[in-house]
């Protein structure tokens, strides 16, 4: 009677164990099938509302509205500064066009030329006042004092040369001699500094003006928005390292914004500014919750996976395969998360400026930008629970590692050829004279553009150049538009066919899908056999489905 109450004890324990062992898995089972549904099937299984999506979609309507307020300002800047270097130039280049020659503004050719260039710039510069139609003049320092005009020479210290006879006697050290003029003073430069402006153009590099102005953009009061001040740092060279006859005039200018040290504007400039920097404080807000959702779903993701993975291992032996495992670390939210962390620091920065303590728009741009960006690629996410629209990212998942390592190999060819070309067609061809222009050039070739102008705009002053450079070309061309190109869509195209064969006969199901459909049997293949296509998804397994006639090896 003893014994049979300890058996019934037993009996009893061990059921009770069991009883605990399989409500355990059931509930781990539960907890994964919740994990892997798409937010509507999550409110219908349990009714809880997908906060994470909502916040999304309004995300993604406050930043592109963000993105598009802050565009739309910062084309007046880009415009400001456009039209102020195009004025400036007409304003200070004699006999200007209107449009740059290659990377030069203009060229001037005889002596006279480079006297009367220089003594116009001088001379505009001294009337300003009178000329310009913008909002523009003189910089001043702290004390209320005008900022001189520098200009500066270069030139070799000591030379003689006589081309007829082939002789030269130069001295490559180099001099600068600088002059600095009050503007009011202009009238008497010529005349008070005659042995400055005597130029020994044999000897001669370079000559430099510098000078800074002042402005202020209105054109922003039409947008209700305070306007910024600028300084224009404006350099006028004369550049003549060649000493080939031609004298190269570059003007370049750098436009530095500021806020105005003191304004008075009607109307409501300052209450639309307001506006915007409450809209850019809620923009924030919903990027800091959105943030920290996806942050918590990181975390009970970890959390899953741990208990997965100790159960897979307490029950059945066995690891969890390093794909299983990236299942459970979704790179939409990392995604997410670092768009919105670029887009705090936009709003910030956006902020800012609109208070006027900051006038870094390109950096801002950059921020928002790449922000609304990955934003806009996040909500391909949800596109994914849909079949139809999840091929295109199971194709790019299933394509990207091939295409890599195969674009790993092209590269090389590519780079032999931008190499090549820069060398050989740089002193003739424009559209090879930098490594970057070439690398430009063939990416055009690639796909098919300009190709009868690259053909045609190489010089034939040299026979075997432009021998060589058909061949280049040719080669070029038929190597990677017949070879690379169609190679390159076989890659995506084979991986597309594939995926579409998975859809439409089932797709391999990893530990974790056999797991969650509760299927006890786990086959286990050699660690080396891999088919040709792996595709790393959460629906594409570790290991390939077996048929009939494949040897699988069972552990008992």
């Amino acid at each position: 009677m003893e014994l049979l109450v300890r058996y019934l004890d037993r009996s009893n324990s061990v059921s009770s164990a069991t009883s605990h062992e399989a409500i355990k898995e059931e509930k781990l089972r539960d907890d994964l099938r919740y994990y892997f549904m798409s937010p509507c099937e999550k409110y219908r299984t349990r009714r809880h509302i997908p906060w994470k999506m909502g916040v999304q979609i309004l995300k993604i309507i406050m930043i592109t509205t963000q993105l598009v307020l802050f565009g739309l300002n910062n084309q007046l800047v880009v415009s400001y500064k456009e039209e102020n270097t195009m004025a400036l130039k007409n304003l200070f280049l004699k006999g200007y066009s209107g449009t740059d020659v290659d990377d030069y503004s203009m060229a001037v050719f005889t002596q006279r030329d480079v006297y009367d260039s220089l003594f116009y710039a001088l001379d505009q510069y001294s009337q300003l006042g009178q000329l310009s139609v913008g909002p523009i003049s003189y910089a001043e320092d702290e004390e209320g004092n005008l900022l001189p005009l520098i200009i500066c020479k270069q030139y070799y210290k000591r030379g003689s040369l006589e081309p007829s006879d082939e002789t030269f006697d130069i001295d490559a050290q180099l001099e600068t001699v600088c002059l600095t003029q009050d503007p009011k003073t202009a009238s008497q430069w010529r005349a008070q500094n005659a042995s400055f402006f005597d130029l020994d153009f044999y000897r001669l590099v370079d000559i430099q003006l510098s000078f800074q102005l002042k402005g202020i953009n209105l054109q922003t009061v039409r947008t209700r928005e305070l306007p910024d001040c600028y300084s224009f740092f404006v350099t006028i060279a004369f550049d003549n390292q060649c000493h080939s006859g031609m004298v190269k005039i570059f003007l370049d200018i750098e436009a530095q914004s500021s806020a105005c040290r003191d304004w008075k504007i009607s109307g409501t400039a300052q209450k639309n500014t307001h506006y915007l920097l409450v809209f850019d404080a809620f923009v924030i807000l919903v990027c800091l919750t959105s943030a920290v959702l996806c942050t918590r779903s990181i975390i009970l993701a970890v959390r899953l996976l741990q208990r997965f993975s100790r159960f897979f291992l307490e029950n059945y032996n066995r690891k969890v395969c390093e794909d299983d495992q990236n299942e459970f670390l979704n790179g939409w939210y990392v995604l997410v998360i670092v768009s919105d962390l670029l887009a705090i620091v936009g709003s910030v920065l956006k902020m800012e400026i609109q208070a006027k303590s900051l006038t870094t728009y390109d950096i801002c741009s950059i921020f928002l930008g790449t922000s609304t960006l990955m934003v806009w690629v996040g909500v391909i996410r949800y596109l994914g629970y849909f079949q139809k629209y999840n091929v295109l990212i199971l194709t790019m998942k299933a394509a990207f590692p091939k295409v890599l390592r195969f674009c790993c190999c092209a590269g090389m060819i590519y780079l032999g050829y931008t190499f090549c070309g820069w060398i050989v067609l740089g002193p003739y061809h424009e559209k090879f004279e930098g490594l970057s222009r070439v690398a430009e050039c063939l990416f055009s070739l690639l796909n098919g553009d300009d190709m009868f102008t690259t053909f045609a705009q190489l010089k034939d002053k040299n026979t075997l150049v432009w021998l060589f450079s058909r061949a280049y070309l040719y080669s070029f061309i038929s190597l990677f538009i017949y070879m690379v190109l169609s190679l390159f869509i076989a890659l995506i195209t084979d991986a597309y066919e594939t995926i579409k064969s998975y859809q439409k006969n089932g797709f391999p199901l990893t530990d974790l899908q056999q797991f969650v459909r509760e299927q006890k049997d786990f086959p286990v293949f050699e660690e080396n056999c891999r088919t040709d296509v792996q595709l790393r998804h959460s629906v594409i397994c570790c290991r390939q489905r077996v048929s009939a006639n494949d040897d699988i090896i069972l552990i008992s």
